[in-house]
């Protein structure tokens, strides 16, 4: 494919390990009884648990109560959730490129990072920690970030334009996600932006389905897995081994195969 930064040495492997029972577990999928024209629940379901995965202190039944059915709350318990749901409502009526993610990170970051570092590359070092203050790994320099970010975003619009399988769809989708949280461009909502940009390329090439995966409940529900297996690549932005990638690329098919009740 030419692909200039994700990689693709996986895509043999990974599909062995997917069970073919993806599409029907796909075809399956539908809205909640509950969502209504202004209001969605799996929406509501992504922004809670991606925001809980950063540490946020917020319950899905109460947010559902506050936003389905008018009942109040503190404001600061729930405008960064908000922030997110209105993130997630964009992507779903807009196209996935380097313009609309600049502009996601603004609804998002509203209450995460100032007015004048939204959208803005970072120009600082970063390393990222765990919850539990772990050090992940150590972020690709500031030096390195413009030209990072432009091959991401040339191999998204272009994979976007490629006839994908939903094995391969599923693939890259998590390599979108993970590429993004290593390169860690912003200063804050890296994270968040990474989640929703592998639903939202699901969601351009699946089609509206895509966005009643539960991946970020999941990710939640394995928060230690899920960091476990970001670590698995290695420490160092320049030393980073995709070839390790495996583990965490099995997470967003595994979040398909879960019961309804999980």
């Amino acid at each position: 494919m030419g692909l200039q930064i994700i990689p693709v040495t996986l895509l043999e492997e990974y599909s062995k390990q997917v069970p073919n029972t993806l599409q029907a577990h796909f075809d399956a999928l539908k809205d909640a009884e509950i969502s209504t024209d202004s209001f969605s629940f799996y929406t509501s379901v992504a922004s809670v648990f991606s925001s809980k995965i950063e540490g946020e202190e917020i319950e899905l039944d109460s947010y559902v109560k506050y936003k389905r059915f008018g009942i109040e709350f503190l404001p600061d318990y729930t405008k960064k959730i908000d922030d997110l749901y209105n993130a997630y409502s964009f992507a779903k009526t807009h196209p996935l490129n380097k313009e609309n993610i600049a502009e996601i990170h603004k609804i998002l970051g509203k209450h995460i990072v100032a007015v004048g570092q939204q959208d803005k590359l970072r120009n600082k070092n970063m390393y990222v920690s765990s919850p539990d203050g772990k050090i992940e790994y150590v972020a690709a320099t500031p030096f390195q970030l413009e030209v990072e970010m432009e091959k991401l975003y040339n191999d998204i619009a272009q994979l976007l334009q490629q006839p994908l399988s939903i094995c391969e769809t599923f693939f890259f989708a998590s390599l979108i996600h993970l590429v993004f949280v290593k390169i860690h461009p912003w200063n804050d909502g890296n994270g968040r932006t990474g989640r929703l940009l592998e639903k939202w390329f699901l969601a351009e090439k699946l089609g509206e389905k895509a966005w009643f995966v539960k991946s970020e409940k999941y990710y939640y529900q394995h928060h230690q897995t899920y960091y476990t297996n970001l670590r698995g690549l290695g420490l160092e932005y320049p030393e980073l081994d995709y070839t390790k990638a495996l583990p965490f690329l099995l997470m967003l098919p595994n979040s398909l195969m879960i019961s309804e009740e999980s």
